[in-house]
């Protein structure tokens, strides 16, 4: 029977983490975004970098 290292253990906690608190972005997801923002890659792309560059201010505090 495989065995996971401990690095691994952590990721996939981290991974159900992100799950459980609606940070993983599903297919149905992206198609939801994308069609709201009418499929406008400079307008998509402007609210992925919002997001990220909220998500990670608000992992610093």
């Amino acid at each position: 029977m495989p065995t996971i290292t401990k690095k691994e253990l952590e990721e996939y906690k981290k991974m159900c983490y992100d799950r459980e608190h609606g940070r993983l972005l599903t297919i149905d997801g992206l198609r939801l975004i994308c069609d709201r923002l009418n499929r406008d890659p400079e307008v998509i792309g402007k609210h992925f970098l919002e997001t990220l560059a909220r998500i990670q201010s608000a992992d610093k505090r």
